[in-house]
């Protein structure tokens, strides 16, 4: 006995909608199980007074993005391309951007 297309199509959708709703279960345990980490990590980035997450190493201005201004990656020339990958995946913070007039 071969199945209907929309038994085939309601089994399938409430299948993936099992594995949604595992998904999300899992990550609000995995939250909770973190928190005491993340305490941890809390309490020691204020002892050691740390500054900022550095997340790229290749222009000052993706190492610390809290340090920036728009007109940094055109340091050389106004019209000149941006030089490294990481600035065209990470713009300066919204704070500055909107001191100068660019945004919100």
């Amino acid at each position: 006995m071969a199945l209907r297309r929309s038994t085939t199509y309601l089994g399938t959708t409430a299948g993936l909608f099992l594995v949604l709703v595992g998904i999300f279960l899992h990550t609000s345990w995995e939250v909770l199980a973190s928190r005491p980490i993340y305490a941890r990590k809390t309490a020691l980035v204020r002892q050691l007074e740390l500054t900022d997450l550095c997340l790229f190493t290749e222009a000052s201005y993706t190492r610390h993005l809290s340090m920036t201004d728009p007109s940094t990656p055109f340091q050389d020339a106004p019209m000149s391309l941006e030089h490294f990958p990481t600035g065209a995946l990470v713009g300066p913070p919204r704070h500055l951007m909107r001191n100068h007039g660019y945004g919100d």
